[in-house]
């Protein structure tokens, strides 16, 4: 099914008005929110042990239930902010994840802090799948690019910010301010949304009674399985991954049975055949598990490698964030100057050259060698991210861009659970060793190269996608 084009506003106005920057500053604190909850929650694990009295793998669903609840709920919350209205789901979203947060700073106990996590997670997932799709309602076409590099920023920004912050937090006020502070930017959020998002548009689609229930539950049971898969075991694959990734597999196949009957689905599969929604989204899951593979690899690479103390591994490793961050606006501005699709494959053959880099130079070059390819893969994922959004959003009709919003996402999360997984197993084993934090730095050294050896071909997949994509666009003559 091709998607509706809505044409472009030809007597828009060079710049945002007021009410519209207002609304994108909305939009990116509810990006900054989510990427914020995740990483300023990995960085308190430690003191969640001690204050709980738990083990680590107790603790860590801190960290699990969390990025579930988000993957598993986010074409969900996409579909149904299409249906009842995104900006009242949006409203409720911000409301829900800035409640969550509170609840999990006043937790008595790591049950209470799951649940409440678990909480924060389904906030998270409206923020994400609503906050891009909203971008069409919000800015003029013309400037979509800058409008998605600037989520793509405050994204990046959270993730930088939240191991430092969580830490000055944590030292000076205690770690239930890692969570009470997002009150204080929840009700900014809410308050910038309510007062300047676009009021929602009825299209008759019957509302709520229209959402697909069935659909979304197989659709989430489904995810969950597969994040299960992936995350549990510690990197070893046992019977129990197994039985989660089968029963993934029939999840998926009842999905597909269900939507193909469903009078209202979900997800539409005649949609799944436009060329650049697939070529997006395999694109998307393939760049974020070459991404993942960055955060996994790289704290063990520096300090086993290089002898970094923990703080120096921490200063390395936010290089990555710090130049995504920054590189993400005029990276906006590049798509809309020279089109979404050149932009992407310049993003990808940017990370390309990086991981080749990485997985070649000799540990001799010593920190600069690892962190200087570093920047130049982030800065072409920013690249990559704000070309591929647009790509993907721009021709959606109106009615469809939530479902098309949390897809994005989707692909974005499971591409981050699979390099955590696969990645992080693929290094041990290079390696060659099953406790990495003791490898020796020679071990390490090789398994570095094996690692980012693999994304690079991950990411000539991803070229190749591109190319056929774009090569499907001027043979039709139009997107889908």
């Amino acid at each position: 099914m091709s998607m509706p084009t809505t044409d472009s506003a030809t007597a828009a106005p060079a710049r945002p008005a007021p009410s519209a920057k207002a609304a994108l500053a909305g939009l990116a604190l509810c990006m900054l929110l989510p990427s914020l909850g995740i990483s300023i929650a990995n960085v308190a694990l430690p003191t969640f042990a001690l204050r709980f009295g738990a083990p680590f793998h107790q603790v860590q669903w801190v960290v699990i239930v969390y990025l579930l609840a988000n993957t598993a709920l986010v074409v969900g919350a996409g579909r149904l902010g299409d249906l009842v209205g995104r900006r009242t789901l949006l409203l409720a979203g911000i409301a829900l994840f800035t409640l969550a947060s509170v609840l999990c700073g006043l937790a008595p106990g790591l049950g209470w802090l799951i649940a409440a996590r678990a909480l924060q997670g389904v906030g998270a997932a409206v923020l994400m799948a609503l906050a891009v799709a909203f971008v069409g309602d919000t800015v003029p076409r013309h400037q979509t690019g800058r409008a998605m590099g600037l989520l793509g920023t405050t994204s990046a920004i959270g993730t930088a910010l939240g191991p430092s912050l969580g830490g000055v937090l944590i030292a000076g006020l205690g770690w239930p301010a890692i969570f009470f502070i997002n009150l204080p930017l929840g009700l900014l959020a809410w308050a910038l949304a309510r007062r300047h998002l676009p009021a929602d548009r009825r299209a008759g689609t019957g509302g709520a009674a229209g959402f697909d229930t069935l659909g979304t539950l197989l659709l989430a049971g489904t995810l969950a399985a597969y994040a299960l898969a992936m995350t549990l075991g510690r990197g070893r694959f046992g019977a129990l991954n197994v039985a989660l990734l089968l029963a993934a597999a029939l999840g998926a196949a009842l999905f597909v049975a269900v939507q193909a009957r469903a009078a209202q689905p979900l997800i539409r599969l005649a949609t799944l055949r436009h060329r650049v929604l697939r070529a997006g989204l395999a694109m998307s899951a393939l760049v974020s598990t070459v991404m993942m593979a960055t955060l996994v690899v790289g704290p063990f690479y520096l300090a086993r490698g290089f002898g970094l103390a923990t703080a120096a591994v921490g200063l390395a490793m936010s290089a990555g964030p710090v130049v995504s961050a920054l590189a993400g606006v005029p990276a906006g501005r590049w798509v809309d100057r020279h089109g979404a699709q050149r932009m992407a494959a310049a993003g990808l053959a940017g990370m390309l050259l990086g991981c080749v880099v990485l997985c070649s130079v000799p540990i001799a070059w010593g920190v600069a060698g690892y962190v200087l390819p570093l920047v130049l893969t982030t800065a072409s994922y920013a690249l990559f991210q704000a070309a591929n959004n647009t790509a993907v959003m721009a021709d959606v009709a109106a009615e469809q861009r939530g479902v098309f919003s949390g897809l994005l996402t989707l692909a974005r999360n499971l591409g981050l659970v699979t390099g955590a997984s696969v990645m992080g197993t693929l290094f041990a084993l290079a390696a060659g060793t099953a406790d990495v934090a003791t490898a020796q730095a020679g071990a390490v050294a090789l398994g570095v190269r094996v690692t980012f050896g693999v994304a690079a071909a991950l990411l000539v997949l991803a070229l190749a996608i591109a190319r056929a994509g774009a090569a499907g666009q001027r043979i039709d003559g139009r997107p889908g």
